[in-house]
């Protein structure tokens, strides 16, 4: 790298003026440790708009030119070496000698496209004055090199796309404990429409519904060509393609890979199977699915389960073209899932699974905190179908005695009520309700 694109890239952004940032829920402690800040999630769901806001707030407290944001995937700086990586550092401090007794925040985003690039933030971390904040749209290669090279010097945080609760706050919606009919009506129609394209933020703030299809298409898109084909430089992308879409089609229900490669078969095409379960990694890897597995105390019996697939947004599966019955219950239990998952990364002792017997009841969520099972959830979208209700609260039941479990809850569509069944408790709560709760 020139210094002369150096110098041009540090001094475009102290001139830059930040845009406009929605606050979100997560919260970074960027002022009492060394550790460098990981912040990961799926593209396009506002990491770098995080970062924004930690810079911002960093220029009420100090100057600005402590601080230096740099974006990875700049046109102007790829590809990027760790030589590169160098001079730009060393190019700041020549033109602001003055920072090098002072403690300097750096920021680099998207990380994963320098080769290599733990072993340049370990050194400066060792070397300077530094408080590092850096992002990625992979979660295991980003936590092997941090594993590997880091060893204890990262703390990690996971950006979603939007919740309820912030889209709320960007439609300036307040959620008061007690609302009017007509506040009430603009929370539900909200959730429906999250319900129905996700929360990816330029897809929340754009209004034309086929415009919000296109850009929900040209993230899988870039998804799929940069975090999995080119990253893990992938031949074979028809079938890449052909399970990514197989997923989605299945997504809230089993996922057989076996079934999948005997169909692949049937078509005339050859993989191996071990190929499958790769790819399928590279698609948890890069924030495109959730996988969860079958609840058992043996952990031999939870990895060898099916697992249930979930988008990790539900504009991926708006953008594939599904089509529903009015019954949207599918929908709204991949919210669920999503929340759910969203919870874990704040709490690192919660897991969860689903629960199924030998008779195929089924409860769609195992919700444990360390050791103990904390509470047993069911998604249903029509609960006061009569055959509906029935089939859930039996599973519940089952489950519930098997599992020495009574914090029993089923998430309806607008039903809210509370029943004792069988000395149990089960609680009937609103979905925009369950995810607005702190």
């Amino acid at each position: 790298m020139k210094k002369e694109l150096a110098v041009e890239v540090i001094k475009d952004f102290h001139e830059k003026k930040l845009p406009g940032i929605t606050k979100r829920d997560l919260e970074v402690n960027t002022t009492k440790n060394r550790k460098t800040i990981t912040i990961i999630g799926p593209r396009r769901a506002g990491k770098t708009y995080f970062l924004f806001n930690i810079i911002k707030d960093l220029r009420n407290e100090i100057d600005e030119t402590e601080i230096l944001y740099i974006n990875l995937e700049d046109d102007r700086l790829l590809p990027l070496s760790l030589r590169d990586m160098d001079t730009l550092l060393r190019t700041y401090y020549e033109i602001y000698p003055e920072n090098r007794k002072k403690k300097i925040y750096l920021f680099f985003d998207e990380i994963q496209n320098v080769s290599g690039w733990e072993h340049f933030i370990r050194r400066i971390m060792d070397t300077e004055d530094l408080q590092v904040f850096i992002t990625g749209s992979s979660s295991k290669l980003l936590a092997k090199e941090i594993a590997t090279s880091m060893r204890g010097r990262s703390l990690s945080y996971l950006i979603l796309p939007f919740s309820l609760k912030e889209i709320l706050r960007i439609k300036r919606i307040d959620a008061e404990k007690y609302l009017s009919s007509d506040k009430k009506a603009w929370i539900v129609n909200t959730s429906h429409e999250y319900m129905e394209f996700g929360g990816f933020p330029d897809v929340v703030l754009e209004e034309d519904k086929n415009t919000k299809l296109r850009i929900l298409k040209e993230y899988v898109e870039v998804m799929l060509m940069r975090d999995i084909v080119e990253r893990h430089r992938i031949k074979n992308i028809k079938i890449l393609r052909m399970l990514f879409n197989a997923l989605l089609n299945s997504f809230s229900k089993q996922f057989s890979t076996h079934r999948f490669y005997n169909f692949l078969r049937s078509q005339g095409i050859k993989t191996s199977k071990n190929t499958l379960y790769e790819y399928i990694q590279y698609l948890e890897d890069a924030f495109a699915i959730i996988p969860v597995r079958r609840f058992s105390y043996t952990l031999r019996e939870v990895e060898q389960s099916l697992p249930k697939i979930y988008a990790i947004d539900n504009g991926y599966i708006a953008q594939s073209g599904i089509k529903f019955s009015p019954n949207t219950g599918r929908l709204m239990e991949n919210i669920v899932a999503v929340e759910l998952f969203r919870r874990k990364s704040i709490n690192p002792l919660m897991e969860f699974y689903y629960w199924k017997d030998s008779s195929g009841k089924e409860v769609d969520f195992v919700i444990k905190d360390g050791n103990n099972i904390k509470q047993l959830v069911q998604s249903c979208y029509d609960i006061e179908d009569y055959n509906t209700k029935t089939r859930e609260v039996k599973s519940l039941i089952k489950a519930g005695k098997e599992l020495k479990c009574k914090n029993l809850h089923i998430i309806t569509w607008d039903y809210e009520d509370t029943e004792n069944i069988d000395g149990r408790k089960i609680v009937y709560i609103p979905l925009w309700k369950w995810l607005l709760e702190k």
